[in-house]
């Protein structure tokens, strides 16, 4: 079942077009990344789909119906935003029953959802602790288990792991995925992040001044970017300009040790590996090679050929 479709949505602030044209859907038990830098209609857009705005043209739908001009307390979705808002007067369990509660749920009707939803996000025992007596990792559960309480058909995420630190976050992305994985509600995560996109969602939508550059599957869009701006926000290091084309080299574009040799004008080691950047003819080619690629290295140079057939010829449109 479709449990949000985009129609054409556009919103202008003045003088700045924040979504334009926007469409797409996302399935029950589907989880899709809206990825983009910062400042490009990502917030905006789970705003839109929330109530919390009205775009100025476009519908937005869920589950076959049209919600456009519905208040967010008449859809049936949770939004966990960027810094949580959790009530500091209110215990962890006063907290997750919020949403319940405010919804018409008798109190234990509304501590029972609150405990189930606690119990999924792994916070059993730490009912009746404050907020400011959690780390971050627990006060980033117990807004997850706020929004999951009310049992949502959809689940908004705006940045949801920005606020901790890389090594918290790396823990809960496996964390997060199973728990999206059990749900059985649509997920739509708001990221800039890279990895949190692909370790997190099955579809990515790469947006870019309001508008969606690329929609796909997670892997294939990483692998595959549709423009030279998409691969180089996706972390392609090596993009080279061909008249109003660009071509991607992609790391499986390259077979080492065979074919001409190549200055290799710098060199880097880290890890155990090494870093290194070849005045090829295209232009300077940005490599990363294992310690046992490294020994491929003699001296200053470096043997390599490029495969034509994945090589990735698209729109030059930085």
């Amino acid at each position: 079942m479709t449990a949000l479709g985009l129609e054409h949505l556009n919103k202008l602030y003045p003088g700045t077009p924040a979504v334009q044209d926007v469409t797409f859907s996302l399935e029950a038990g589907e989880t899709l990344a809206l990825l983009g830098p910062s400042g490009c209609g990502k917030s905006t857009l789970l705003r839109l789909i929330a109530g919390l705005e009205r775009p100025d043209s476009g519908r937005v739908r869920m589950a076959g119906t049209d919600v456009t001009a519905l208040p967010p307390e008449r859809r049936n979705l949770s939004l966990v935003f960027q810094d949580y808002a959790l009530f500091p007067h209110l215990s962890v369990l006063g907290n997750a029953a919020y949403g319940p509660r405010q919804r018409g749920a008798s109190r234990a009707q509304a501590s029972a959802q609150a405990g189930e939803a606690l119990a999924l996000v792994g916070l059993q025992g730490l009912e009746q602790r404050r907020i400011h007596e959690l780390s971050g990792g627990q006060a980033q559960r117990v807004a997850l288990a706020r929004a999951l309480a009310v049992q949502p058909r959809l689940l908004l995420l705006d940045e949801p792991l920005s606020n901790l630190d890389e090594q918290l976050r790396t823990r809960l992305r496996g964390d997060l995925r199973s728990l999206f994985a059990g749900l059985g509600a649509a997920v739509l995560l708001v990221t800039h992040d890279q990895r949190e996109a692909l370790a997190l969602a099955g579809r990515v939508a790469l947006m870019r001044a309001g508008r969606l550059v690329q929609l796909g599957n997670s892997a294939e869009v990483f692998a595959r970017p549709a423009t030279a701006w998409a691969a180089e926000f996706l972390g392609q290091p090596n993009v080279f300009a061909q008249g109003g084309q660009a071509l991607i080299v992609p790391e499986q574009a390259v077979v080492l040790g065979e074919g001409e040799r190549w200055p290799a004008v710098q060199q880097q080691s880290e890890g155990g590996g090494l870093f290194v950047t070849v005045a090829h003819a295209l232009g300077p080619l940005r490599l990363r090679l294992s310690a046992r690629e490294a020994a491929l290295v003699e001296g200053d140079t470096l043997r390599l050929r490029l495969l034509d057939s994945e090589l990735l010829s698209v729109p030059d449109d930085r």
